[in-house]
């Protein structure tokens, strides 16, 4: 969402694109508005799973705000259809459900981050922003359960097991230590930090990353990581 500013070395922000998808008008009017008046650009709203999904593929958002439970399509299966047609897509859950089971399930179609309706706004508008960064956004306390889920998977033999897999492309030590990082769950802010060095540096080399390995968000580039046990110390 920056651009650098020729000669200056500042940075020229651009509106990040956000559609809300939510069944209640009420509510849904009411995010797109406070998203909008903080300064977003929300280029579409839907009510419904189906027109959620022709909407987002025709106004190409930045994030997508999304609720669970929708007619015509449920959520999730409009997280996965869209995040597969478009990988670069960002998607912020937005449910008054803290089920434990939504919760994975959201996540394992795509979703970048998870937050409760019981939100702030001002927590909802830091999500978004954090969401199109690409750093995890998740409700206090759920962030571990995210976490904890990667690491059952990644313990599964099938997975472990690694029976024909082509041998990991080779990563800089720089695109390894970055990606321990991620692994341990801290945000792309938390690692610029850690290694000083820009938030800027440590996307793309999380973009090299994805693309050497041939994966499309970071809920595969998590668990890739630890299932090489790179979130170990």
């Amino acid at each position: 969402m920056t651009a650098d500013t020729a000669g200056t070395g500042e940075t020229r922000q651009e509106p990040i694109r956000v559609m809300v998808v939510d069944d209640h008008p009420m509510w849904r009017d009411a995010v797109a508005r406070d998203l909008g008046e903080s300064g977003f650009d929300v280029v579409a709203t839907a009510g419904d799973g189906e027109q959620a999904v022709r909407r987002a593929l025709a106004a190409a958002p930045d994030v997508l705000v999304l609720d669970l439970n929708l007619p015509a399509k449920p959520g999730v299966q409009v997280c996965k259809e869209l995040v597969g047609a478009d990988p670069a897509l960002r998607v912020l859950v937005l449910s008054a459900s803290g089920e434990h089971a939504d919760v994975l399930e959201a996540v394992k179609s795509g979703a970048t981050g998870y937050l409760l309706k019981s939100a702030s706004t001002q927590e909802l508008l830091d999500a978004v922003r954090r969401t199109a960064a690409g750093d995890p956004v998740f409700t206090p306390g759920l962030a571990g359960l995210v976490l904890g889920e990667y690491r059952r998977l990644a313990a599964e033999p099938a997975l472990a097991a690694g029976a024909g897999k082509p041998e990991a492309p080779r990563l800089t030590d720089r695109e390894t230590e970055v990606l321990r990082l991620v692994a341990k769950g801290l945000s792309y802010k938390q690692i610029a930090e850690r290694l000083v060095i820009s938030h800027r540096t440590v996307q793309n080399h999380v973009q090299n990353t994805l693309g050497k390995l041939q994966l499309h968000n970071r809920v595969e580039l998590v668990r890739y990581a630890i299932e090489r046990g790179l979130d170990e110390d």
